[in-house]
């Protein structure tokens, strides 16, 4: 039992060593040793058949088209029209009328967040990076480092080499207003095409205040003397960067979403993409597609009256040079000569707040990343939410939760510490065995049996509440990564983030405090190597904790502070409070 113990403790010890030093190379602006960091999806197989050429363009999704034609020369520059709303500030392009970047103003990102760090460089005399304050830059048109951007157009289905108007053409924006003014709650963005291949194309993208969905609509005109048969592409193109691990190496997912009633969520990973490993869902008259990142996700929806009736196939596509893209194609009536038709679609690009989600569409509050332990942090996530409704600061919140878990967990916790107090009462016992039998380990080994059976203890009864704690811990972990309401979310004094390490690192040292007086609680294990790394742990867990969210370590400061006052009480009651260990 010895030995066994003895092992998990070293395993564990060797692997709080691991991530220390891992999350330390990340701190300095190293890569990590071990864990995982920034991955970059790994070149495209050549051998596999393409999904797009390599103009980014979807292939049609009729058996006997082909993709559209690359284009041969460089495309056209187009107009970029900038527009404003309380919620964005968004660029689209002349080229495709194509949304290629896009800031969400209420939400601002931060490049230095102060705090002890920061003191002590000034101390020594040494620089400081300079604090920006800026929106979220959700879009971008850059390099394809950085690139991305929503996309739309149109696909001849029909193989005579003529193309149709698609995000790499020429469009050209009608006059209007670019800014929604003061008591304004619309604000309409219209771009139109020159007929190409018989068919002008009109995208119309209508603003809402306070909205981060945009209503986007397509008008096709056959301005041509022949029917026409057109499809419609929404398709977001991203390049295959994955943000850097947290502690533990975990990070939410980020990359193509797909969702259909059929087959419900289903993400896809850049690397399967690259591989062909992607297996589709079949075309549908239902569902969606989406881009998603930490916080924020970006999604072509169909949800509006009569889009039920509209055929949609999925596309993802490696498009080389870190370039990836996902797609939704719709099967449109044939056109007659002079005809028209117009497409609603719904292009959401926000935070991943999963009341709006789950409001928006079907399944789409399912891009909230929860982790292995979903089944837990769900309901949390409700709890705290429910809490946050009360009592409106999310660091009480976290308080709150902590004592409503406690309460729910106090008999059974109450039998471990009960059974812990009565091993450090016979803890006296157990040491005079050992050093009496210290040459004779089998007989020693019996000897604590039969102690253990007779004072009626479970040597391994404490381990109980670490381990119910264990998944819960994870599980609010993922919650307090991945929720968005949690970012910039203050506490109290210094504490003006909750989603981001204490600055100070008073709550680390706190907890550290906590834990070690916690550890003087609990029984000395018999074994002189055990003892020593039980007052060691703590110490090394701490200092992981100086990386852990602010909110995840007032979690387990309120748990350790409920639980040193349930186990005072149970060793006071028993009298082995102080008793000699």
């Amino acid at each position: 039992m010895n030995d066994i113990r003895r092992t998990i403790l070293w395993v564990i010890f060797g692997f709080s060593l691991v991530l220390l030093w891992d999350q330390w190379q990340v701190y300095n602006g190293h890569k990590p040793t071990f864990l995982p960091s920034a991955k970059t999806a790994a070149p495209a197989d050549s051998s596999a058949p393409p999904a797009a050429s390599a103009s980014g363009v979807p292939a049609a999704a009729a058996p006997a088209a082909g993709a559209v034609p690359v284009q041969g020369s460089a495309p056209a520059i187009g107009e970029k029209v900038t527009v404003s709303t309380d919620v964005f500030k968004a660029t689209i392009d002349g080229e495709g009328g194509t949304l290629s970047e896009l800031q969400l103003l209420q939400f601002l990102d931060q490049t230095n967040h102060g705090g002890l760090v920061e003191w002590a460089r000034r101390l020594v005399g040494l620089p400081v990076p300079q604090n920006e304050v800026r929106p979220v830059m959700l879009m971008e048109n850059g390099s394809p480092a950085t690139r991305y951007v929503a996309q739309t157009g149109l696909l001849n289905t029909v193989d005579t080499g003529d193309r149709f108007p698609n995000h790499l053409s020429l469009m050209t924006a009608r006059p209007g207003p670019r800014e929604l003014a003061e008591g304004q709650n619309k604000l309409e963005v219209v771009f139109e095409s020159q007929p190409v291949g018989g068919i002008k194309y009109v995208k119309t993208y209508v603003f809402q205040r306070g909205d981060y969905t945009i209503r986007v609509n397509h008008q096709v005109v056959n301005v041509s003397d022949k029917p026409r048969d057109a499809q419609l592409y929404l398709q977001f193109t991203r390049h295959g960067t994955v943000a850097a691990g947290t502690m533990f190496g975990t990070n939410t997912f980020t990359g193509p979403a797909i969702y259909t009633e059929q087959k419900k969520f289903q993400k896809i990973a850049f690397t399967d993409i690259t591989k062909g490993k992607v297996e589709l869902p079949a075309p549908a008259d239902n569902g969606w597609v989406a881009m998603v990142q930490h916080y924020f996700v970006s999604a072509w929806l169909l949800n509006v009256p009569g889009s039920d009736t509209i055929k949609r196939e999925f596309r993802v596509a490696d498009l080389g040079n870190n370039l990836f893209s996902v797609a939704m194609v719709l099967k449109l009536p044939e056109l007659a000569p002079g005809a028209s038709q117009a497409i609603d679609s719904n292009l959401f690009a926000g935070p991943e707040e999963e009341k709006k989600l789950e409001a928006i569409a079907p399944g789409l509050d399912l891009v909230k990343d929860y982790g292995i332990f979903a089944i837990i942090s769900k309901p949390l996530y409700w709890l705290l939410n429910k809490l946050h409704g009360i009592l409106g600061n999310w660091g009480w919140s976290i308080v709150a939760l902590v004592v409503l878990l406690k309460a729910a967990f106090y008999w059974l916790n109450a039998k471990a510490y009960a059974s812990m107090a009565k091993m450090k009462a016979i803890n006296p016992k157990i040491m005079e065995m050992r050093e009496r039998l210290k040459d004779k380990p089998q007989e020693m080994q019996q000897e604590m049996m039969r102690i253990y059976r007779e004072e009626k203890v479970n040597p391994m009864g404490g381990c109980f509440p670490i381990v119910i704690q264990i998944p819960v811990f994870i599980a609010l972990y993922w919650v307090l990564l991945s929720s968005v309401e949690m970012r910039h979310a203050p506490w109290i004094g210094w504490i003006t983030d909750l989603s981001a390490p204490d600055p100070w690192y008073i709550l680390p040292i706190v907890m550290t405090a906590t834990s070690l007086f916690q550890t003087w609680l609990n029984p000395t294990p018999p074994d002189p190597m055990q003892a020593k790394l039980m007052w060691i742990m703590p110490l090394a867990f701490s200092v992981m904790f100086i990386f852990f969210p602010a909110g995840l370590v007032l979690y387990w400061i309120t748990n350790n502070t409920l639980s040193i006052a349930q186990q005072w009480f149970i060793n006071k009651r028993l009298g082995v409070l102080g008793a000699k260990k």
